[in-house]
């Protein structure tokens, strides 16, 4: 049976997108990959001081990638991931005279999702790993070398503190699920219970249709929640998705959090940095914007806001002992409900004792 996306196509079509004004990894890149290895280190040592959280994997392991690697290591993730999916899908979708249209069109719009990201992205955690797959080619911490030196020539930033500050964060992220023992498991338990939830049927997709026409006309914003994906979703999947924005809520902010508090002695620019990659993550326009907004980037966008906040109150409440409750369990995360109104979670976390 055919697969419902032609992946090679997408790999194609993303890697035109990705090389559009990238710079050359091979002319300007050769401090990256020591300076990542020697920083990813350091930063590993730094976050976890600051947090408690050590990761039950080793050491971290730094890759430096131009945007095509960058894309190709997705989509390897994306096959592993979708695999059940596309296996349910793959009767519907890859039968009748239509289907060598679909899987093209499906794979034109992968490809332009992921080549566009990939212009993007500074860097980021692969948490998906595969026991029966290669062990070096996964749990690795990515850095997308030709978007790191663009910034640091646009900005004239000092490329030593860029890059730790760099790898505080997404080292941040990789203690949060080697870290705390259950969370990687639990975050894959979310993602598959949203694809099985996926109904093939285009019915759900003139329901979303029809639900973002309601939204509007009631002048609300049908796609602030999460883009088109949110909008299609049945109530079971909505129910998973508000669950998995939640907790990816607290881990952005955490991990904005712990990148400040870990590099306060070695970034001096730090509020710089934050600065200017706020303003970028703010600054698009025209077509740009509307395709973050269709993706759920607006809404990714929000969840780091969102998550500091909720930090913030909570740490103001009960300090960051009242905080590390969050990893004590599943049941202990906070809602998406409970990120934007943090005494919810304080309140269920720390409740008020009455004396007798």
């Amino acid at each position: 049976m055919a697969d419902p996306i032609d992946w090679e196509l997408a790999r194609r079509v993303a890697h035109r997108v990705a090389r559009r004004d990238e710079v050359p990894l091979a002319q300007h890149g050769y401090t990256l990959l020591p300076d990542f290895t020697e920083f990813t280190a350091q930063a590993e040592e730094l976050v976890a001081q600051t947090t408690g959280l050590r990761s039950a994997s080793g050491p971290a392991r730094a890759r430096v990638a131009d945007r095509s690697q960058w894309v190709d290591a997705n989509i390897a993730s994306f096959q592993r991931l979708l695999r059940p999916l596309l296996d349910k899908m793959g009767d519907k979708m890859t039968s009748g005279r239509l289907a060598p249209v679909g899987r093209r069109v499906a794979a034109v719009e992968m490809g332009t999702l992921l080549g566009w990201m990939s212009t993007r992205v500074l860097g980021q955690y692969d948490l998906l790993v595969i026991e029966d797959e290669d062990p070096e080619e996964q749990d690795l911490v990515y850095y997308v070398g030709p978007n790191v030196i663009a910034l640091e020539r646009k900005y004239a930033f000092p490329t030593d503190e860029f890059r730790l500050w760099l790898a505080l964060h997404e080292v941040t992220h990789r203690a949060q699920f080697t870290g705390v023992p259950w969370l990687r498991e639990h975050f894959l338990d979310l993602v598959g219970r949203t694809l099985d939830a996926v109904d093939p049927d285009p019915k759900r997709f003139l329901e979303g249709l029809k639900r973002m026409m309601e939204i509007r006309r009631v002048g609300g914003d049908p796609l602030a929640d999460g883009g088109v994906a949110a909008l299609v979703a049945s109530p079971e999947q909505r129910e998973v998705l508000d669950e998995i924005a939640g907790m990816m809520s607290l881990l952005e902010g955490h991990g904005d959090v712990t990148m400040d508090r870990a590099g306060a002695d070695f970034v001096p620019s730090a509020d710089r940095f934050a600065r200017v990659l706020r303003n970028r993550r703010n600054s698009a326009t025209g077509m740009a914007k509307l395709f973050q907004r269709l993706i759920g980037i607006d809404a990714k966008i929000q969840q780091y806001a969102q998550g500091e906040a909720f930090i913030e109150a909570v740490e103001a409440a009960g300090g960051t002992e009242l905080l590390d409750r969050a990893w004590e369990g599943p049941e202990a995360l906070p809602s998406i409900i409970e990120i934007r109104d943090p005494g919810q979670w304080i309140q269920r976390m720390q409740p008020v004792v009455t004396p007798s």
